[in-house]
């Protein structure tokens, strides 16, 4: 199964992950004869090769015991995937995130107009963000038209994103984190503080 997406044989046989080997057999010859392409019934080549794969691997102690393990591991990514879909806290992170993101692309393309660009390990080492998941951000932000790839192959914020940031009135401290919105009286100090947070990216892009 390398390099193939994982296919739960349990399911595709409607069986149990205990299920003995009779019990493979039967239910493996009553599904193959109702998909098999002469059948009558539901003829479909696709489903009964996966049918006669599955068998062929249930069916053998040694090829079920290597696949029991790749099932577990995959079941247990299913289940840590359900956990934190559960998580709404981890909604309101990424939302953050997201923030922080525009803002850093915001002041580095405000200090430096000929090099606005960043690179991504550079994005998610300010962010302490892994890069992985760097890339779920990058591809809202592009999607929503906020950011984009430049020809040398940095990211940078387009004039979509730079009035995100200015309506959302978002703003990073000097520990490259977002703050609250600003205050209703703060517009004075408002380019100066984006001036001095600017100066922090040092030469990151």
């Amino acid at each position: 199964m390398t390099g193939k997406e994982f296919v739960d044989y349990y399911e595709l046989l409607q069986l149990s992950p205990n299920a003995d080997t009779d019990t493979i057999d039967r239910i493996f010859r009553h599904l193959a004869k109702k998909t098999h392409p002469d059948s009558t019934e539901f003829p479909d080549n696709d489903r009964f090769q996966q049918i006669v794969e599955a068998h062929r691997t249930l069916a053998d102690p040694e090829a079920r015991a290597g696949y029991d393990v790749k099932y577990q591991e995959y079941w247990n990514s299913k289940w840590k995937l359900a956990s934190e879909a559960g998580d709404t806290s981890s909604f309101v992170n990424d939302h953050v995130t997201r923030e922080r993101l525009l803002s850093l692309l915001y002041v580095q393309r405000r200090r430096n107009m000929r090099s606005p660009g960043m690179g991504e390990l550079g994005i998610a080492r300010l962010l302490l963000t892994p890069p992985e998941l760097l890339d779920f951000h990058l591809w809202y932000l592009k999607a929503q038209c906020w950011v984009e790839r430049l020809d040398s192959g940095l990211m940078a914020i387009t004039a979509q994103g730079v009035d995100q940031v200015e309506q959302s009135r978002l703003r990073l401290m000097p520990d490259h984190l977002i703050e609250d919105h600003f205050p209703s009286n703060s517009h004075a100090d408002e380019g100066g503080n984006m001036d001095r947070d600017a100066d922090l990216l040092g030469s990151e892009g």
